[in-house]
């Protein structure tokens, strides 16, 4: 049976990893504790956390900064917290910036994957060189390393991978090494694709906050190309319930697909989000309508993303509780309510925490 008593979660100061945090936390089952390892790049906000650090801070909450491709940083930090389980979403994730600079994507989603892994293999040895039976690692990965789809059709966990631009080759990789981990030495290792996430915390420069705040702002609203890319979309919390559930119940060696079964053109999605950020501020829809402007096309732009999901709905009992509207109105209110966190980003205060509180956390 797997413990699941001292969890490693990689890059948990970010969007999704935050929440999974979140989430953890708010089930009244779940009584482990949390080691938060986290980079702090620039999508990493010790805010996302403020208030979980307040309440099980020192006691069943532990934040560790630093770099997951650090070696010797990663190898103490199992050793330290005696871990068990790792929940590994760290990852440089925008496209955009992965077409302007591979580098970075390479370090992290591959280098940085292997040294958990490895990292996870050594700490997790018996003295016979057998691993633990009680252990795992969970690997969170993405619908893009499957490529584009057509009008029809759907990805499955057997579709042949097709990476098209340098985050999804990145990912691509870092699954390949995450099962061949587990074919190789036996490390359990289980493994997730999901589509696109929405949600509170993810930071503006992704579609759906850069809308929001761009609607508010009164700025234009960039379209690339005839806005007709499709894409499925999922709301963080029903996400990291499936990720909880797969690690809970999942077979090692498995991948599965997490979707939400929830298919819009880009335009289409950006239509619905204008009346509803119209109806909480008070502005007239038709207005910020014509603020949207068709940019050129995004390279190597996939045209269709739908997930079939079937497999962790039928094995695990998984399914979808937020429905795309009401997700929406949830995320639309957040970012209406946290004006001081989006101030600290805009203003770039929130990465003074480094500055502010590195010195002396890293001492041990």
């Amino acid at each position: 049976m797997r413990a699941l008593k001292n969890i490693l979660v990689s890059g948990g100061a970010g969007f999704i990893g935050c929440n999974f945090i979140r989430f953890l936390f708010s089930k009244k089952d779940f009584s482990g504790r949390i080691i938060n390892l986290d980079a702090l790049s620039y999508a990493g906000n010790m805010a996302n956390l403020s208030d979980i650090e307040t309440q099980f801070g020192g006691d069943r909450y532990f934040f560790e900064h630093g770099n997951i491709c650090d070696r010797p940083f990663v190898e103490r930090v199992f050793k330290e917290y005696d871990i068990d389980t790792v929940v590994h979403f760290a990852a440089e994730s925008h496209v955009d910036r992965s077409i302007l600079g591979p580098q970075a994507f390479i370090e992290t989603n591959v280098v940085g994957t292997w040294t958990l892994l490895d990292s996870a293999r050594c700490a997790w040895k018996n003295t016979d060189n057998s691993l633990r039976e009680d252990v795992l690692f969970h690997h969170i990965s993405t619908d893009e390393v499957y490529g584009s789809l057509t009008e029809t059709g759907y990805f499955t966990e057997k579709t042949p991978y097709d990476p098209r631009s340098p985050y999804s080759a990145s990912k691509a990789s870092s699954d390949h090494f995450a099962l061949a981990y587990y074919h190789t030495y036996g490390l359990p290792v289980t493994l997730s694709n999901c589509s696109n996430n929405y949600g509170p915390y993810q930071f503006p420069e992704k579609l759906v906050p850069l809308m929001i705040l761009n609607m508010i702002d009164g700025k234009r609203l960039p379209v690339y190309g005839d806005g007709k890319n499709i894409r499925d979309w999922l709301y963080v919390e029903d996400h990291n319930a499936a990720v909880w559930l797969i690690m809970e119940k999942g077979k090692a060696g498995d991948t599965y697909n997490i979707g939400g079964e929830n298919e819009w053109e880009n335009i289409k999605l950006l239509y619905t989000l204008i009346d509803i950020v119209a109806d909480k501020i008070k502005a007239d829809p038709q207005k910020i309508k014509n603020t949207i402007t068709f940019v050129q096309d995004r390279l190597g732009h996939d045209r269709r993303y739908a997930i079939d999901c079937s497999k962790i709905k039928n094995n695990l009992g998984w399914k979808r509780t937020v429905n795309f509207k009401e997700g929406l109105e949830r995320t639309v209110e957040w970012y209406c309510a946290n004006h001081p966190w989006i101030e600290n980003i805009r203003t770039g205060e929130y990465q003074r925490w480094i500055e502010k509180n590195y010195s002396q956390r890293s001492k041990k």
